[in-house]
Formats: structure tokens, C-alpha cells, sequence
């Protein structure tokens, strides 16, 4: 959590922004298993993600979505688009309240290789996902929320 001192004196936790990526190719998703920083686990270590994470200073969402994809498995992407904003105050598992801002994006070459963020990568077809349990946060339901989307092909960014 960010704690903001404002001019009056009082102070208050604000919510972290985060971005995700589907990154589809060939109708499969590229998912990373988390690992560690700086040499320790990070929250949900062991588990399958969608790409992603923090923003920098200077950035905007098309250039964190390219940098967190490219450092976290050596990707570069096109075409992306806002698919969801996820904002909800519950979200599982989460050590701070995060409001995710989830697109989608064709994957274009891998040119890298992940970082210690990533232990292992693997592109799943969307009917052979890993179990929930096994999925970090409430990223299962962006997975489903997409596979929906593809039958129905309803309005998009999602809200909520």
C-alpha cells in the first residue's frame, strides 16, 4: 500500500495500479510461473500468472504492458487491448489492494528470456488451463472471463 501525506496534514493508504497481459498466439496463452526478486519468493510464488506487474515512473499503460511482457519472458507483443479493469477491493490473495488493468495482446518473437520474476513459462490452450489452485490471484478469472468473451464476443473493457 502507498501512504499519501496530503497538505492538510492527514495521510491515507492508496491502491497500487498493476497491469496483466493475456498474450495469445496461435489460440494458446503464455502464462509464467512467479518466482523470486532480488532473490526472494514473491507473493503466489509456484504458481501460474499472467504477465505483468508494477508500473514505472514515466510510464504509460502501453509501455508498462510491453516491459513487464518483454522482462518477464522475452516477448515482444502487438495489438493491445484493454480488456478488463479490474478494481474490486477483494481481490484473493493480494498483500495490498491492487486495481489491475488487464489487456490482451498477440504475441509477436521471443527476443529474451525471462527474469528471476518468471521460474518457467508455458503456452496453455484455454481448455487445458491449470487448476484454480494453482493459478496466482484471480487470474483464473481473467482466463475465463476471456474464454467467454470469445463465445459471446460482448462490449469491451469489462469493468469491475
Amino acid at each position: 500500500m502507498i501512504t499519501c501525506f496530503f497538505e492538510d496534514g492527514g495521510k491515507s493508504p492508496l491502491r497500487h495500479v498493476t497491469i496483466s497481459v493475456i498474450v495469445i498466439k496461435d489460440g494458446k496463452v503464455l502464462l509464467g510461473k512467479r518466482g523470486t526478486f532480488q532473490g526472494k519468493p514473491i507473493l503466489e510464488f509456484g504458481r501460474w500468472a499472467l504477465l505483468g506487474g508494477f508500473f514505472n515512473r514515466g510510464e504509460d499503460l502501453i509501455k508498462a504492458a510491453k516491459r513487464e511482457v518483454m522482462e518477464e519472458s522475452g516477448w515482444g507483443i502487438k495489438n493491445l487491448k484493454l480488456f478488463r479493469v479490474n478494481d474490486s477491493p477483494n481481490r484473493p490473495r493480494e498483500d495490498r489492494q491492487n486495481m489491475d488493468m488487464v489487456f490482451t495482446a498477440e504475441a509477436l518473437q521471443q527476443t529474451g528470456k525471462s527474469d528471476e520474476e518468471v521460474t518457467e513459462l508455458a503456452w496453455f490452450d484455454f481448455a487445458k488451463l491449470p487448476s484454480p489452485d494453482m493459478m496466482a490471484f484471480d487470474h483464473g478469472e481473467d482466463l475465463e472471463l476471456y474464454r467467454k468473451y470469445l463465445k459471446e464476443n460482448f462490449a469491451l473493457p469489462l469493468l469491475g
